[in-house]
């Protein structure tokens, strides 16, 4: 299914410098293709060059895809222990208070005992 590239169009040779990363140079080797040195490039040439830096685009997108959701789950985590613990604190802090409002409902309840008593004792006094 390799199609048979036009003859190469005769262009001013240049001898500009092609330079790879290693990256490149090690996805290139990976697929057995050697490019020279100098451009310009075929047809064919350039298809590959850009086949393999799509690759590379590809792979760095799917790390950072996966870096960025780590960070965002890392995030939520630390965000659920925080409300945890937070939430702990406040159970533990309406136990306190149900206890002191238990407490001081006892304590007003003997105080209007105790008022209820004595306006009978001085009712009782004033009937006398």
């Amino acid at each position: 299914h390799h199609r048979q590239d036009p003859p190469p169009i005769p262009t001013r040779v240049s001898s500009r410098q092609l330079r790879l990363t290693e990256e490149e140079k090690r996805l290139l080797a990976q697929e057995g293709v050697t490019l020279p040195s100098t451009l310009p490039l075929t047809q064919a040439e350039e298809r590959i060059l850009k086949k393999v830096r799509r690759k590379i685009r590809n792979k760095q997108s799917a790390q950072d895809s996966r870096r960025r959701k780590k960070e965002y789950l890392d995030g939520l985590e630390s965000r659920a222990a925080a409300c945890s613990a937070q939430n702990q604190e406040l159970r533990k802090k309406v136990q306190e208070l149900e206890k002191r409002n238990g407490s001081l409902l006892r304590q007003l309840q003997a105080l209007i005992k105790q008022t209820s008593n004595k306006a009978a004792q001085t009712s009782t006094c004033v009937l006398v």
